[in-house]
């Protein structure tokens, strides 16, 4: 049996598909007489589409990750899936012509005229390479360029079976799929690498279908029919390693080789252990699986290093939603060891203390997600994130510490929050400035499938409905859109639109002057020298030299309530005590000179250890700028 697997766009460029990776390797070792090759046709339409128009790199991303949340990138291929150049073209500029710059409008609309031809090369190839069976992997915006490709395939060689897998088809998204789309033959919801082969197996031997989990398929008559899901999660140790065969070198041919540097793709663990527990209110990413479990340290280990080895790539992409913190004691020092220069990507929690993000970023793991989202205590706890806006001011000053760079997201919307929970944050915001800004300018949230908020409309959002770029993407009712989409439009909630400009000016003006910015200290044991250069403050240098002073800003390390760390400083500073509105009025003094943060009647200290922070961001950008496919250091 040949089985040809397609990564069609808008998948990253830069990284190798991890789902294909690892359901070639389960082809090749699990299916006898079955062998699996992958079809890189995001890269094939980069050279496609760069050899028609003035298409960029930054084009290429906007399609595939910025325009996510309106739709842009599948809207463009819905024109091949329904074999029309000007497939709602009025409905797409009415409602986006507020949102798109003009420039972006005549782009998405000239890529929406010229992409069924694309379609049509791809599938015409695809039926060249004779393949028993198509497997199209669909994550984010691929829906529609994948569902218009199995289309065309079927059109011209109806015998090819037709699958489709991915995120996009987890729980009723892929019944819906497989219910509105003919042409797709079988769709494999959940976790593909014990599916996929089983269906392979089945096809191969005519077996019995309604016994593969999660499996959509058709009967004789023609009509769809959904095999009950897995009852839980694979085990750690039938997870396999991915195959990358190939994409190094078709990128290497691509015109995409001078837009990106290449990564690799790496997966040490799945589910998430704190949503285990407190599942964060808007998240939805784990799908139909929570459950946390994680590859053994030694064989997460040995495929971190034999990808190095094989590729020649030392920046990698672990797409772990939350790291395995028992990996800080096995598999990061391990790499710590090896003496290969990796620069890794991994998400974390944003309680996670300074020795652990140090072994982090010893290990190379020198970008990381924390999922801060908020910066005040009850937003937070609506959001069930069990941090406090202190605890993560500390992350974004220990990661600077560190020389972690550390990427964030701010979210507002969220049922329940006020105004004064915004205000505080906003007025402290100009002392921030040396540290990581978020990425982008706060984002009111959306409603994920598999999210609580979806889930449970008690907790704020009732009458959902399918974001609007579903409406004039798919030519479908709206009940089945509701099975079909992952992100729905709802009331606005929380905090209004003065708020919300209040807030993303203070973002912006952090992003803005946030390479300039600075705030240090030095521990020198019998005083403490603080250096500051940030724009709403005009002390450049100041001196801690009174002992109960320095016992309190040590302490302040940590959040602390003005109670506790009255007591303990008192400790710490034996016979030089202040009683508690003292300790208030120094803590008023230091948050006026932009030295403590606070938050939730705690008060943390925001000044790095002076460390030479611009040294450390010189050497994160030499990081970002290595060539990724240089000589492993050893």
């Amino acid at each position: 049996m040949r089985v040809l697997l397609v990564n069609m766009p808008w998948s990253p460029i830069d990284l190798p598909s991890l789902a294909l990776g690892i359901l070639k390797r389960s082809v090749d070792e699990r299916v006898p007489g079955a062998t699996a090759e992958v079809l890189h046709a995001n890269l094939e339409f980069t050279d496609w589409i760069t050899g028609r128009t003035a298409f960029t790199g930054d084009d290429y991303e906007y399609y595939a990750l910025s325009s996510y949340f309106m739709g842009c990138g599948d809207w463009v291929f819905s024109s091949a899936l329904y074999d029309d150049t000007e497939w709602r073209t009025e409905e797409f500029t009415a409602v986006m012509s507020g949102k798109l710059k003009k420039s972006r409008m005549e782009m998405t609309r000239a890529l929406h005229r010229a992409v069924p031809e694309f379609v049509d090369d791809i599938a015409q190839r695809i039926v060249r390479h004779a393949p028993d069976v198509v497997g199209f992997t669909s994550t984010f915006q691929q829906n529609t360029a994948a569902l218009a490709a199995a289309r065309r395939v079927k059109q011209l060689a109806p015998h090819i079976t037709t699958v489709l897998g991915g995120a996009n088809c987890d729980g009723a998204q892929g019944a819906a799929v497989h219910r509105n789309f003919p042409f797709v033959d079988h769709v494999v919801r959940g976790e593909g690498e014990a599916a996929f082969p089983e269906l392979l197996t089945a096809l191969t031997a005519g077996g019995d279908l309604t016994t593969v989990p999660g499996l959509c398929h058709r009967g004789p008559d023609g009509a769809s029919h959904a095999n009950p899901m897995a009852t839980r999660p694979l085990p750690p140790a039938a997870i396999l390693p991915p195959d990358y065969s190939g994409y190094f070198e078709r990128l290497a041919a691509s015109v995409a080789r001078n837009w990106v540097e290449p990564k690799l793709v790496v997966e040490g663990a799945r589910g998430c252990w704190w949503g285990e527990k407190h599942h964060c209110t808007f998240c939805g990413l784990n799908g139909s699986f929570m459950q946390f479990r994680s590859k053994s340290p030694d064989t997460f280990y040995e495929e971190i290093m034999e990808l190095a080895r094989r590729h020649r790539v030392l920046d990698m992409y672990v797409v772990d939603n939350i790291l395995d913190m028992g990996y800080l004691t096995t598999v990061l020092p391990r790499i710590i060891d090896s003496g290969y220069d990796l620069r890794l990507h991994i998400e974390i929690k944003a309680n996670m203390r300074r020795p652990q993000l140090r072994t982090l970023a010893d290990a190379g793991m020198i970008y990381v997600q924390p999922g801060i989202e908020s910066l005040n205590h009850r937003v937070l706890d609506l959001m069930d994130k069990g941090v406090s806006g202190c605890q993560n001011v500390r992350m974004l000053r220990d990661g600077a510490e560190t020389g972690l760079s550390v990427a964030w997201n701010y979210l507002h919307g969220f049922p329940g929050e006020r105004a004064s929970d915004y205000e505080p944050v906003i007025a402290q915001i100009p002392a921030l400035e040396h540290l990581d800004p978020p990425v982008d300018l706060s984002a009111r949230i959306a409603i994920e499938r598999f999210s609580p908020y979806f889930e449970r409309p008690e907790l704020g959002f009732t009458g959902l409905r399918p974001e609007e770029h579903y409406r004039f993407t798919y030519d479908l009712p709206e009940s089945e859109l509701h099975d079909l989409a992952y992100v729905f439009e709802a009331p606005a909630r929380g905090i209004g639109e003065p708020v919300v400009t209040a807030l993303n000016d203070a973002l912006a003006a952090w992003k803005k002057h946030h390479a300039d910015a600075r705030l240090t200290h030095a521990d020198l044991g019998d005083r403490i020298v603080l250096v500051s250069r940030r724009r709403a403050f005009e002390w450049r240098t100041t001196d801690l030299t009174d002992p109960f002073e320095l016992a309190a800003f040590r302490l302040l390390d940590q959040p602390h309530t003005p109670a506790a760390l009255t007591r303990k400083a008192a400790r710490k500073a034996p016979g030089a005590g202040r009683d508690e509105p003292a300790v208030q009025r120094l803590l008023d003094t230091w948050l006026a000179l932009g030295i403590v943060f606070t938050d939730g009647g705690q008060y943390v200290h925001i000044a790095p250890a002076a460390v030479n922070e611009d040294l450390l961001r010189l050497d994160f950008m030499r990081h970002s700028h290595a060539r990724t496919a240089a000589p492993l250091s050893v």
